[in-house]
């Protein structure tokens, strides 16, 4: 296929032969409103691209290096991202229900304004990520690292975040709601952001070290038929 000077490819149906010449110019790519569903990019090259308002619903990434890279809006349901590098890469927007980065490595990678129901973290290398408004209901999320960090409007119900290390982080308008939180860590998190509804009184010591609210408080003690006035 021709290339564009900038490597800017716009409303096309691309094929795994085309994504693999592109892959192998060193230039900037920008691919726009294209459609790559269900295409085998697995291994392949793209650091720094930018895939913005595609189809990759279904497609593999798995292994492929796309460090820095950004996806802006995409459709990526069922879209895989196995031990891919995604260092430095940004998700903004953009629905990626269902899709796998598991062994994935995610540093620095900031992930804004998605769904994400049902994706899966597992075994995924990540630290010093940002997180702001994304739905994490039912995705698996164990052993996460969140340490000292801010999440703003993240919704984690029914999520699996066992063994997941909590410490010193901030919840900001946050719903923990019937998400398994086994194992977890919460020592000095402030958790008066957060919804913590399903918690019962016996689970309360998951949160122990952490910050509370007294409404938060009075819920659980309520349990025991205690009022905090």
């Amino acid at each position: 296929m021709e290339n564009t000077p900038n490597s800017l490819i716009e409303d096309r149906f691309l094929t795994e032969a085309d994504m693999r010449d592109l892959s192998e110019v060193d230039e900037l790519t920008v691919l726009r409103n294209c459609d790559l569903h269900g295409l085998n990019l697995s291994q392949l090259e793209m650091p720094n691209w930018r895939f913005e308002k595609c189809n990759l619903a279904g497609t593999s990434f798995n292994g492929a290096m796309l460090e820095g890279a950004v996806f802006e809006g995409c459709r990526a349901a069922g879209a895989s991202f196995v031990s891919a590098v995604l260092t430095e890469a940004e998700i903004a927007s953009g629905d990626f229900s269902n899709t796998s980065f598991r062994g994935a490595t995610l540093a620095a990678m900031k992930i804004a304004h998605c769904k994400m129901t049902g994706a899966d973290f597992s075994e995924a290398r990540a630290s010093g990520m940002e997180l702001e408004d994304i739905l994490f209901v039912f995705a698996l999320l164990p052993k996460m690292s969140f340490h000292k960090m801010t999440l703003k409007q993240i919704d984690f119900t029914e999520a699996d975040l066992r063994s997941c290390d909590f410490r010193d982080v901030v919840f900001e308008d946050c719903l923990l709601r019937d998400a398994n939180l086994s194992d977890c860590r919460f020592e000095h998190a402030d958790l008066r952001g957060a919804d913590l509804g399903g918690v019962t009184l016996t689970d309360a010591k998951r949160f122990k070290g952490a910050v509370i609210s007294k409404h938060q408080a009075g819920d659980l003690l309520g349990q025991l038929g205690l009022l905090v006035r």
